[in-house]
């Protein structure tokens, strides 16, 4: 069966950046499953498996166009120091969620000044070029459930946004990070 719209999709895959360093990988925990053609799942990621058939392996790239976009400096804020608390744990990189008018954000600090913290709201991976190497594990038609389901969620969680972490296993595709 060739993977296509409403597809149930199960792979083993290993995500790497343009350096070659392991971003993600489903290899030492469970496979990642996804019905395709619902949004859940990065432009490129589900373009490059289309038509694709259980054990089939293979090796593409994502543009940034067709992953998490390029970097976006109009998502750079900056927030003045005072407005966190003395004991917050202020590095560059790291990563937490802010109250915006339009609902919860992840936000990481990008530079840190005399007076003030600039926070960078775009996806770590915006402006990456992704590299995968996937293994198709498993196609089957979806269930009606399963389609209810992904259509009443959206977009699935998609890729972590570090190694350490991915999204309750949500895999490449996310929106949380």
């Amino acid at each position: 069966m060739e993977i296509a719209r409403e597809k149930m999709v199960t792979v083993e895959y290993t995500l790497t950046d343009d350096a070659g360093e392991v971003l993600d990988t489903s290899r030492n925990r469970a496979p990642l499953s996804y019905i395709h053609g619902m949004g859940g799942m990065i432009a490129g990621f589900e373009s490059a498996l289309e038509g694709k058939k259980e054990g089939d392996k293979f090796s593409f790239d994502v543009n940034p166009k067709d992953g998490y976009g390029e970097h976006d400096a109009s998502l750079l804020f900056s927030v003045p120091k005072d407005r966190f608390a003395e004991g917050d744990n202020l590095a560059l990189g790291t990563r937490f969620q802010v109250q915006t008018p339009n609902g919860a954000a992840i936000m990481a600090v990008h530079q840190i000044n005399d007076d003030a913290v600039v926070l960078d709201a775009n996806h770590p991976l915006a402006g990456a070029t992704l590299h995968f190497d996937v293994e198709v594990m498993g196609v089957r038609d979806a269930t009606d459930e399963e389609i209810k389901q992904a259509t009443s969620v959206g977009s699935g969680c998609g890729c972590s946004c570090d190694s350490s972490s991915s999204c309750d296993s949500g895999g490449c595709g996310s929106s949380c990070c």
